[in-house]
């Protein structure tokens, strides 16, 4: 049975406490690890840690901070298998998915903070008056960090590498369901050349040490990414604290498929977008809106290549579709399935729970489904499932297709398919959303804000939008006439 300890002040250590809990391997349903689940000592540990190394660290040279960054980008490269492998085991994903994609992203996370470390700048306004004004860019302090378990390391590298690039010091937390990259992560920060305490990773529940997180006096900022509900919990806790908050959270994305689009690349599209990591993904797009003259074309299209996808092992080269997250998760999924059922809806492939021979017999797999014939208002289109679940739904005019797209309380992100860029044009301009994609899903350049509007969320990251809200800008003004 293996151990994840906690980081703090540039050591690995167990919990304060005396409680432990346990980690899942969903492709098996099995315990593999333990997680040291953490204590308010163990926080304000971390945190008087972090306070004493950040007047150090915010005076550190940009350039210093860049190399340390680079160096443990550097490490996580020289451990692309064991990070991957370790990234698969936790989530169920497929280990290739991991290997091809994940830890990649890693490094890049860290190597673009780095190089923003360097590059970032501010404004200065010059007055007729007689007057300069210039914006110093200042790090905030101690800055608290939750990533999802979707992408668990990725997205905690997006986090912490600006919070470092801008000066700030770092308590982590990684979601519980996936602790294990955090942890093999914090292992090699003292070899980075990380100082002591600049950066410091705390496990354990989110109801826990997270909200524990959210609430401590001295933690100036919370980035947080996972759900909308858990994202309300964090705004309404820090309502009267005044802390810096950026909630990257759900969404129930539209993909829309103009008749003058390129099938064969569309169709491609709507299934990775559709069932990219189980459909464990933020950005999936989960309403799939085709238009009239070809929806039935495009239909027989999908389903024939959704049926293609090879659920089972992780570790299997041809597998496409790995395992869910938890059996909790299963369960909700295949409850909104059944739900599909009630609203009316036809599942025209998968739905079912599969059982993998060999090792991953009593893993949590579910077969990815398509659905059409439901209403879009009904439940099924309106609430985030976050698993393989795409539901199909006909529309006949550009005015129809963003009318659709917008009946969501949902704005993350949306994809559009079709020649007529103008077209394109007009309808990314009306879809309420925080990115849009025009024939093409998941594109992602790392110097671009990411986001979502309404209940998907508040606040960018991404770019220097992250340097941005990691600093507290203040105004100098000088006369010099």
């Amino acid at each position: 049975m293996e151990k994840i300890y906690n980081y703090i002040d540039g050591t690995v250590q167990s919990t304060g406490g005396s409680d432990w809990f346990d980690v899942y391997e969903p492709a098996t349903g099995k315990v593999y690890a333990q997680a040291a689940e953490s204590s308010p000592d163990d926080l304000d540990a971390a945190v008087e840690a972090a306070r004493g190394a950040f007047d150090d660290w915010a005076a550190t040279p940009a350039a210093d901070r860049a190399r340390v960054l680079n160096r443990l980008a550097d490490l996580v490269e020289e451990r692309t298998e064991d990070f991957a492998e370790a990234e698969s085991i936790d989530t169920g994903k497929p280990l290739s998915l991991a290997r091809n994609v994940d830890v990649p992203r890693v490094a890049a996370n860290l190597r673009f903070y780095a190089g923003a470390a360097e590059h970032f700048a501010s404004e200065s306004h010059a007055m007729e008056s007689g007057a300069i004004n210039y914006t110093l860019r200042q790090p905030l302090g101690v800055v608290g960090c939750i990533s999802p378990w979707n992408l668990p390391l990725y997205l905690l590298s997006w986090k912490i590498a600006p919070a470092l690039a801008a000066g700030n010091t770092v308590i982590a937390k990684p979601s519980e369901l996936t602790p294990m990259t955090a942890y093999l992560f914090s292992r090699l920060f003292s070899r980075a050349g990380l100082p002591p305490g600049v950066v410091n990773v705390l496990h354990g529940t989110g109801a826990g040490i997270g909200q524990q997180i959210v609430d401590h006096p001295a933690i100036a900022a919370i980035s947080f990414t996972g759900g909308t509900r858990t994202g309300e919990t964090i705004a309404r806790s820090t309502a009267g604290r005044f802390k810096k908050l950026s909630l990257e959270l759900g969404g129930k994305n539209p993909n829309i498929v103009f008749a003058d689009c390129d099938v064969e690349r569309a169709l491609d599209g709507a299934v990775r977008a559709g069932f990219t990591n189980q459909g464990e993904i933020c950005l999936c797009g989960s309403r799939l809106l085709v238009q009239s003259g070809i929806y039935d074309e495009f239909r027989e299209g999908l389903v024939s290549r959704v049926r293609a996808l090879q659920v089972g092992d992780p570790n299997d080269a041809a597998t496409d579709q790995g395992a869910l997250i938890s059996e909790a998760h299963l369960e909700k999924v295949l409850g909104y399935l059944g739900l599909a059922r009630e609203e009316g809806g036809e599942i025209l492939c998968g739905g079912e729970q599969v059982r993998p021979d060999g090792r991953c017999a009593d893993g949590w797999f579910v077969a990815p489904a398509v659905i059409e014939g439901l209403s879009a208002g009904c439940r099924t289109n309106q609430e985030e499932i976050f698993g393989p679940v795409v539901s199909l739904m006909p529309f006949d005019d550009e005015d129809e297709a963003v009318a659709l797209a917008n009946q969501s309380r949902f704005g993350l992100a949306a994809s559009i398919w079709s020649r007529d860029i103008e077209r394109c044009l007009r309808v990314a301009k009306h879809v309420e959303a925080g990115l849009v994609w025009v024939n093409t899903w998941m594109v992602r350049d790392l110097r671009t804000p990411m986001g979502g509007v309404k209940q998907s969320g508040m606040g960018r990251e991404g770019g220097f939008e992250s340097m941005r809200f990691f600093t507290e800008p203040k105004n100098v003004c000088v006369r010099y006439d």
